[in-house]
């Protein structure tokens, strides 16, 4: 089979007489994005999944994010994969070193906003879906996120990558650094040295950085909605937390708290904005991950919900003299007939047919003809 290249193939269906199957357009204008003027404007995100430890360790994502107004690398931070907490790491070290940035430049990864097509009806009315965990983090701390449909978007971050595959990996062979760990704890001496070398000025002296809330630890959290169980307790995944008794001994059952995993593991309990419990860390190599995914329980109902009937043993129908032949209600549950000898007072009892006495007008026979009217004298 002789391969052809696409002019030929035009012209060949050109030639017997076939229309083209898309019509052709003119590439699309684009032109070189300025700058930002001021250091803190804009910050590009994005991680590299790249052998950064070449055959002396494992594969791994390095995140980062680098200030497109001076070229700086802002923060940089090394994960097995991509994920939610280096994203959170490298944003919390970048909030207290510099401050908050106004805006962030990323790709379009459903962690930063969500990108499926479920709406519900609070949604609709309000005209936005709810955002992601990141994307609570960033509407908390005033941060706007502009979404990149191509690499060449946000290629200044990606030329950072390029620059860093080289000439990081080098200093990690050099130092014959071979683990995450090593890898971290080196990021700030490499940085200390990067940053003057290859950093630009920026347009505008005057710094556009925020200071970082003083809760801001709470703010990068995982957050979720829970109703308090009859023992006080919350569950969250594998994890639980005792909430103690409130003030005049009250109970928290049924209530529904705020609950939010920090980046360090801790887990918050709070009620009407008041923490009621902090729970430490489970463990030193905790990792922050969604509980659940965006659009989980946005179309699961709240209270109990129908489940399908269960069979009773044999031995608890001839204890209780029921039969066996039951059928789910339209409430799903198990329709179990009140048996004949039951004396609970509180079961509903059906209704009592009221048979007529023997001297009911119902039970008297009406004759056959009735007596005809006596005519009265006319006037």
């Amino acid at each position: 089979m002789r391969l052809r290249s696409v002019a030929s193939v035009r012209r060949l269906r050109r030639a017997l007489g076939r229309p083209a199957k898309r019509p052709r357009t003119a590439p699309q204008h684009r032109s070189r994005r300025p700058r930002r003027a001021a250091l803190g404007q804009l910050a590009q995100l994005d991680a590299s999944p790249f052998a950064w430890f070449e055959d002396r360790g494992p594969m791994a994502s390095l995140h980062g994010l680098i200030d497109d107004a001076t070229s700086i690398p802002l923060a940089l931070w090394f994960r097995p994969h991509e994920d939610l907490h280096g994203y959170v790491t490298v944003l919390d070290q970048t909030c207290r070193t510099y401050g908050v940035p106004v805006e962030l430049y990323g790709d379009r990864l459903n962690l930063f906003q969500r990108n499926d097509a479920h709406w519900t009806l609070a949604e609709e009315l309000e005209g936005q879906q709810a955002p992601t965990h990141f994307g609570r983090m960033l509407v908390t701390l005033g941060i706007g996120f502009i979404q990149a449909h191509s690499p060449q978007a946000k290629g200044r971050i990606e030329r950072l990558w390029g620059t860093l595959q080289d000439r990081l990996t080098s200093e990690l062979r050099l130092r014959g650094l071979a683990t995450l760990e090593a890898g971290n704890a080196f990021l700030p001496e490499f940085l200390a040295d990067f940053i003057p070398r290859f950093a630009q000025p920026p347009a505008t002296i005057l710094p556009a950085w925020r200071p970082a809330p003083t809760d801001l630890e709470r703010v990068l959290s995982c957050r979720y909605e829970r109703t308090v169980g009859r023992d006080n307790t919350v569950a969250l995944g594998p994890r639980w937390a005792q909430i103690p008794r409130g003030r005049g001994g009250r109970s928290y059952a049924g209530c529904r708290v705020d609950v939010r995993e920090l980046l360090d593991g801790r887990l918050l309990v709070f009620y009407q904005d008041a923490l009621l419990v902090q729970q430490p860390s489970p463990s030193a190599a905790f990792v922050l991950k969604p509980r659940e995914a965006p659009g989980a329980t946005r179309g699961r109902a709240r209270g109990p919900q129908p489940t399908a009937p269960r069979a009773l043993p044999a031995s608890r129908l001839a204890a209780e003299g029921l039969r066996g032949d039951f059928r789910p209600d339209r409430e799903g549950g198990r329709h179990l007939p009140t048996p004949p000898t039951s004396r609970n007072s509180l079961a509903p009892r059906p209704p009592r047919r009221r048979v007529p006495s023997p001297t009911h007008p119902w039970r008297t026979p009406r004759p056959a003809h009735s007596p005809a009217r006596a005519a009265t004298p006319a006037d």
